[in-house]
């Protein structure tokens, strides 16, 4: 039996998603983060950093969303999320992209904007103001940049999934996070395509049975 260690508010909830697409059995085991909005200290029971999302697979315990998404389809997949050949590409290169370059920029992104707001008082309207300019030297530039490249990249899906086929794959598991999460805090920011994309991942019944039984999950809106 596989169990999902989940973390509320977390990456963990688009592995709920995964298994429910691959319509598999699995358990799971919930955490609740800390006052510091932190994972708790249960979770080094399980992996060695203690973050979420992990999961147990009989003697194998196994971290990180891009691995758990690639372990979960190869072995229990049979079939189901995997890309057209003509999308095999485009599949690979957004797996790795949605951690390995989007989500550094827009944690980057998160620091800068938490910093000034947990700065002394006095101090705030200083911090602020060196923050803001490091933002718009270091981050609204990047950020422009990929979100035109997503915005491109999906207006040419005829099926609004990342690989061109007509069901997810790893890539759109992978890529659901980083865009709930832009979509949901800064809409502004988000163009039509993300919000199209965000808005057919709620759509999906595997997803809203992933909400019921996660619970707490800040970025399920649109």
């Amino acid at each position: 039996m596989i169990v999902l260690h989940h973390l509320n508010h977390s990456r963990s909830q688009r592995i709920l998603w995964l298994l429910e697409e691959l319509n598999i059995p699995y358990e799971i085991k919930k955490y609740e983060r800390t006052d510091q909005q932190l994972a708790p200290p249960e979770l080094l029971k399980i992996s060695p950093l203690g973050k979420a999302p992990v999961i147990t697979d009989g003697d194998v315990a196994l971290a990180e969303s891009g691995a758990i998404v690639e372990y979960l389809i190869t072995k229990y997949g049979n079939g189901k999320a995997t890309p057209p050949e003509s999308g095999y590409l485009d599949n690979l290169y957004f797996s790795h992209y949605a951690e390995g370059s989007l989500m550094p920029i827009l944690v980057q992104k998160l620091i800068f904007d938490l910093v000034p707001k947990n700065s002394p008082f006095l101090l705030r309207p200083l911090v602020k103001s060196i923050f803001g300019k490091l933002d718009n030297l270091l981050v609204q530039s990047e950020l422009k940049k990929h979100f035109a490249m997503i915005e491109a990249h999906l207006e040419k899906s005829k099926t609004t999934w990342f690989a061109g086929g007509d069901h997810p794959t790893a890539a759109d598991f992978q890529m659901s996070f980083p865009l709930e999460a832009i979509v949901s805090e800064a809409p502004e920011m988000a163009g039509p395509q993300m919000k199209k994309f965000v808005q057919a991942v709620h759509s999906r019944e595997a997803y809203k049975k992933a909400l019921e039984k996660g619970g707490e999950y800040s970025y399920a809106k649109l």
